[in-house]
């Protein structure tokens, strides 16, 4: 049994006549919930996700599909889910297969579960668990019997003799483009008469929320749906479940007993032609608008999907050409600053050993490429096995950040001339830079990546989205060339002669350049220790700046020579040991979430972002704009001073009577990242106008003052 604040969930047998093939067999996951809180049908509706269990059966049992039990309408605002309220089973018949063996001294089977749903009131929270359950083999097993019974009466029943309990002479007529003309035949008596609720099996086809008209003839029930403005499903068949009108909430629909209500399952046959769908199920309406906007050139990236590509070629080629070009300007990110000094340091050494030179740049060009690409494949990976993360994930975690900190800060000191790598490193390898120094360009490519990958440039917010609906070969290429896009600049430098003689001549100059860009790497520490003072507060920057002092008093007592060096270093390292012992795991203590606490910048009362805070606000007629940062995001804290600290922005926000709400990343949040993927992105920043009736508007990655202020002036 799993239970959390808002749901009880329990991991159920049904085995009348034990686990034997040709008997009956039954699983089910029951969730009880909180008074007000829900969880969602096989189709959820305009929001939410369905239930999904995974199962890990011994060998010769097969667990089928859920056998979903009758929804319930739930109207949000102007939008509409079908779920579950109270307590709810869902059911799955198993398979006994005829060479199931348990052995002779086998008493109990062993069921594992692991299952995540969604359970929302006004907000969302996404959770899981995993279960276990001993099921005896031989034995019968009817103690949940009563709950298996009643889930099978919610289910809907079929009627007549219709194939597979389907209703037949059922049909849905195409009307005036915008609606269909349902027709229903041979429901029982009962229900002749009296209003009907309909809940379609396949999403994104009808106005879940409209208001529509229905009638009886006699036995045949019609009625007229509308169909929705974001259609992304044309079926030729469309599977409906029809029920009695339930009682609205609020008037006993959060009883917990059993639904009385019966359904009714018609596979309705649609004729006529359906008209153009607006969106495409591979690509949301979110990300189309986001390509169109950062590929203004390639107008047809709004496309149809190719046959199993997920996206169509020019959608492709649009997510291409926006990684290439925001891989160019990520060299402009202040984050990616300090690498690139480095880079002119080695630049120089090599402007007059051509062959030198255009190794280093091909070196460092495949060091970047194959580390976004390694990145991307770990992103895809840990979402492909479940974990809620997009990009910049890595950041997310305070070990992580402490670990740039500390590296950054050794970088710095061995500009600074504090300490030399040769110094106290054997010699074999402090003379590695010297003998191989295409390793060394390959490896400081590694560390652009590590440094700029937090950063989201123009144009390539969308392309990394659209990495999440591409098959892994073509999301991975998506990688490559934002990389490419990153190298490109010192990689076509090392090949232009023009470029090599206009860099000055190898002299003392660069000594004191080296020791100069020593402070962009200290500067990039404290804006590390202050993201880390974001995900374990005040304590665990503090305990980051205590190990910091250590990292450095230990490179230099490294750097000493003789006796001290021995005597120095020992003592150093010991203290250092005692200080990670003592204060590392403040770094990675994660303090309680505050939520919901109004900040104030330049005047603008900004609110805490929960899910469906955005729909519950536009649902009043109010506007809503949310801004998606993470403190790690050095383009979120840059826009955040100073576009949406702009005096006119905020007077133009105040003058339409904006909610503005701010869904904060840095740590990682499952829910923030759903709703970025809803919006065909998996990166911060990004930038939403949300208003009721009309789709979302996905701004640019960098704001500018009069992008924000043409978008407030069309609300």
């Amino acid at each position: 049994m799993v239970t959390t604040p808002y749901v009880r969930a329990e991991l159920m047998a049904h085995a009348p006549q034990g686990v034997a093939p040709g008997q009956p067999l039954w699983l089910g996951l029951q969730i009880t919930h909180q008074p007000e809180w829900h969880t969602y049908w096989k189709n959820p509706g305009d929001s939410g996700l369905p239930t999904d269990l995974a199962w890990t059966l011994p060998a010769g049992l097969d667990a089928g599909e859920i056998a979903w039990p009758l929804p319930k309408k739930i109207p949000i605002g102007t939008l509409a889910n079908y779920g579950y309220e109270g307590t709810v089973l869902l059911p799955v018949p198993v398979t006994v297969a005829s060479t199931f063996a348990a052995g002779p001294l086998a008493r109990d089977a062993t069921i594992k579960l692991r299952a995540s749903w969604l359970v929302c009131r006004k907000e969302c929270i996404p959770e899981e668990g995993e279960f276990t359950l001993q099921l005896p083999i031989r034995s019968t097993t009817a103690l949940n019997g009563a709950a298996f019974e009643a889930a099978a009466k919610a289910q809907p029943q079929p009627v007549l003799a219709g194939t597979n309990g389907i209703v037949p002479d059922s049909q849905a007529q195409i009307a005036d483009g915008n609606a269909l003309q349902v027709s229903v035949h041979g429901l029982p008596v009962a229900l002749r008469g009296k209003t009907l609720d309909v809940f379609p099996e396949t999403s994104e086809v009808i106005d879940n929320a409209a208001q529509w008209t229905q009638a009886w003839n006699g036995s045949v029930w019609t009625a007229r749906i509308p169909l929705a403005d974001q259609r992304s499903h044309s079926p030729s068949l469309m599977p409906v479940v029809l029920a009695e009108r339930s009682a609205p909430r609020g008037a006993g629909a959060h009883a917990t007993g059993p639904d009385t209500r019966t359904g009714y399952r018609a596979e309705l046959k649609v004729l006529g032609t359906w008209p153009q769908a607006a969106s495409v199920a591979a690509v949301s309406p979110a990300l189309e608008a986001a390509l169109k906007a950062n590929a203004a050139n390639a107008s047809a990236a709004a496309g149809g999907s190719g046959a199993g590509s997920g996206a169509s070629s020019l959608t492709l080629s649009a997510a291409l050409l926006g990684a290439l070009l925001g891989g160019l300007i990520l060299n402009l990110m202040p984050c990616v600053f300090p690498v690139l000094a480095i880079k002119v340091v080695g630049f120089t050494q090599h402007a007059q050993d051509r062959r030198a030179h255009r190794l280093s740049g091909l070196a460092y060009t495949a060091g970047v490429v194959l580390s976004f690409m390694l990145l991307g494949a770990l992103m895809l990976g840990l979402r492909a096995a479940g974990e809620a993360v997009g990009w910049g994930f890595q950041l997310q975690s305070p070990a992580v950040v402490a670990a740039l900190a500390a590296l950054f800060t050794v970088i710095g000191l061995n500009l600074a001339g504090v300490f030399e790598f040769g110094h106290f490193l054997p010699s074999s390898v402090a003379s590695l830079q010297a003998r191989h120094p295409v390793a060394d360009s390959f490896l400081t490519g590694v560390l652009a990546v590590a440094v700029a990958s937090p950063c989201t440039a123009p144009f390539m917010g969308a392309s990394m989205g659209l990495t999440a609906t591409l098959p892994v070969p073509q999301a991975l290429a998506v990688f490559a060339v934002l990389g490419l896009g990153l190298a490109l600049p010192y990689l076509a430098a090392s090949f232009i002669p023009a470029v090599a003689r206009a860099l000055p001549r190898p002299g003392a100059w660069m000594d004191t350049f080296r020791k100069f860009m020593a402070f962009p790497m200290f500067a990039t520490v404290v804006w590390l220790v202050w993201v880390l003072g974001q995900q374990s507060g005040i304590d665990g920057a503090g305990a980051l700046l205590i190990l910091l002092v250590g990292v450095g008093l230990v490179a230099w007592s490294l750097s000493l020579a003789g006796r001290a060096r021995r005597w120095m270093a020992t003592v150093s390292v010991a203290a250092f040991a005692l200080l990670a012992w003592s204060f590392g795991p403040h770094i990675t203590n994660v303090p309680a979430l505050h939520t919901a606490q109004p900040a104030s910048a330049g005047g603008a009362q900004w609110q805490a972002w929960t899910p469906g805070a955005a729909e519950q606000i536009t649902a009043g007629g109010r506007p809503v704009f949310v801004d998606f940062t993470a403190a790690w995001c050095v383009t979120c804290q840059y826009n955040k001073k100073t576009t949406l600290a702009d005096a006119d922005v905020l007077a133009d926000l105040a003058a339409k009577n904006v909610a503005l709400l701010r869904a904060d990343w840095t740590r990682r949040d499952p829910a923030i990242t759903a709703a970025l993927a809803q919006l065909g992105r998996n990166g911060v920043p990004v930038y939403v106008f949300y208003q009721a009736g009309k789709p979302p508007v996905v701004l640019t990655e960098v704001l500018s003052v009069q992008e924000v202020r043409a978008t407030i002036a069309r609300l």
